[in-house]
């Protein structure tokens, strides 16, 4: 009886010190894991959040960057990471969804080996064509590359947003165009430009100057609200190419099983940057719009990140791409 009772009032001390240190939390710097290279867009808008979310929590957040497998290296470390809150991805739809789906065996399970936070923010992807392509708007181009033999379209590599996107167009029009995979987005875009490949479908930050300088057609853009960056470039939608939503995304996760206090609190911080100006600004001036309140909670990321593995699984399953 006694060992039984010593061993209660242990379970409940260790219960009680558990709870204290999730209240306390954060008690030290937290690493935020940016699972790409460091220089990147995704670090680029991470370092962002790092800044603004230290300042509110009072603690330093220090950004790691955990390269490889297509972000799934850096997304597996977070996923197998006590749950304390000092560990934190800021992951989004490539190493998320398109892995899951790509993969055939994923390094873990997006939808339950994390706890997730808040979505935080999209980025659409803009359909751009050779300055030559004839016809101007989505309706002509449709008509071309569908009637072409030879349509061709680039990549900044097999699997990638930039691919996935376009794969995504082609089985909305039924268009049979060959991918032409490139190592990087650099030497795709210099390609369109040079009329060696028919279209592209990048992230705006990154076709901006392209489009800007007139070195390439704007064809659309393939999310469902037109960008702030590009804001007289119609949407697909608009364009009468109904429910086409190729919208990348970037949430924080913690891993399976944190304190709901932690999760609460980390929240908050992400949430309190989201509703400041200056940094919204910040966001926007990268091609990044920031989610409308009532989609940024736990719950709703959790539900919101099925749903997004649903509606990808379909092209990617219909392009035959698989990963070993």
């Amino acid at each position: 009886m006694r060992r039984y009772r010593m061993r209660v009032v242990l379970a409940a001390i260790l219960i009680s010190c558990g709870a204290a240190r999730a209240e306390d939390w954060p008690a030290r710097p937290i690493t935020l894991v940016v699972p790409y290279g460091a220089g990147g867009p995704t670090d680029v808008v991470g370092r962002l959040f790092a800044q603004q979310m230290s300042e509110r929590l009072g603690r330093q957040i220090i950004v790691e960057n955990v390269a490889g497998a297509g972000g799934m290296t850096g997304a597996n470390r977070v996923a197998n990471a006590p749950p304390d809150g000092y560990q934190v991805l800021f992951g989004g739809s490539g190493n998320l969804v398109f892995n899951q789906i790509l993969y055939k065996k994923p390094l873990f399970n997006s939808v339950t080996d994390f706890t997730p936070v808040a979505l935080l923010t999209e980025q659409s992807l803009v359909l751009m064509a050779r300055k030559d392509l004839p016809g101007e708007g989505l309706q002509d181009f449709m008509r071309h590359v569908k009637a072409s033999k030879t349509a061709s379209f680039g990549s900044s590599g097999a699997g990638s947003s930039t691919h996935l996107g376009c794969v995504m167009l082609n089985l909305a029009i039924g268009a049979d165009a060959t991918h032409v995979p490139y190592r990087g987005n650099g030497p795709a875009m210099q390609d369109l430009i040079g009329g060696r490949i028919d279209y592209y479908c990048d992230l705006i930050q990154t076709a901006l100057p392209q489009v800007q300088a007139g070195a390439v057609k704007a064809i659309a853009i393939l999310s469902p609200t037109r960008s702030p960056m590009l804001p007289d470039l119609p949407t697909a939608d608009e364009q009468g190419l109904a429910n086409l939503d190729t919208t990348n995304w970037y949430g924080l996760f913690l891993p399976k099983g944190s304190p709901s206090s932690i999760v609460q609190k980390l929240h908050r911080a992400a949430t309190a940057a989201l509703d400041t100006p200056s940094f919204r600004d910040q966001l926007h001036s990268h091609g990044v719009a920031v989610v409308a309140p009532e989609r940024r909670s736990p719950d709703y990321l959790g539900r919101f990140l099925k749903d997004d593995i649903a509606k990808w699984t379909v092209p990617i399953k219909a392009s035959g791409i698989a990963v070993d």
